[in-house]
């Protein structure tokens, strides 16, 4: 396993780490990596906004408790690169390195919305900047709708410290 910084239906669960925005590894030009010979994980912590669909489909990979917290040697390509998939935000991506299958393209654009959260989008994905210049490429993103993320227009997990509200509650 090796780890690098590099210059360059979900369910939201409320209980993302208070503050971990401000923790350095969450920083916008830290990219880890974690390998073997089959496989390549990448996570770029400044999109994480702890959806937890790797925890939750494959904990013996992705364990948030656990230095390192990805250990690729705990599970199978196939096995990883399916829970992958399912990251709505883009933070997570893999590279098949024993020949298997890489991560897909999806074939159309989808836009999602979640309840009192971002709009996950996916498909084949170019965000420019006011300036035009290419701010991401990806297959995957999480954008922000409460306007505070402070990592626009990626959604950094702002609107639950907002308390930003999409839908009616009780009244």
């Amino acid at each position: 396993m090796t780890e690098r910084n590099n210059g360059s239906a979900h369910q939201e669960p409320d209980d993302a780490p208070e503050g971990f925005r401000e923790q350095p590894r969450y920083a916008p030009a830290v990219e880890r990596m974690y390998a073997n010979d089959r496989i390549e994980v990448t996570w770029e912590p400044a999109f994480c906004i702890h959806v937890a669909e790797c925890l939750r489909g494959l904990p013996a990979v992705f364990d948030n408790q656990r230095r390192p917290w990805i250990v690729v040697d705990n599970g199978s390509p196939d096995e990883i690169g399916e829970v992958i998939e399912r990251c709505p935000t883009g933070a997570l991506h893999f590279r098949r390195r024993d020949g298997g299958p890489q991560e897909p393209v999806p074939e159309e654009t989808t836009v999602q919305e979640r309840p009192n959260g971002p709009l996950f989008v996916r498909g084949k994905i170019r965000i420019f900047g006011q300036d035009r210049k290419l701010l991401r490429e990806d297959t995957r993103v999480a954008l922000c709708r409460c306007g505070a993320s402070q990592n626009k227009p990626f959604c950094d997990g702002s609107h639950r410290r907002v308390g930003f509200r999409t839908t009616r509650g009780p009244t």
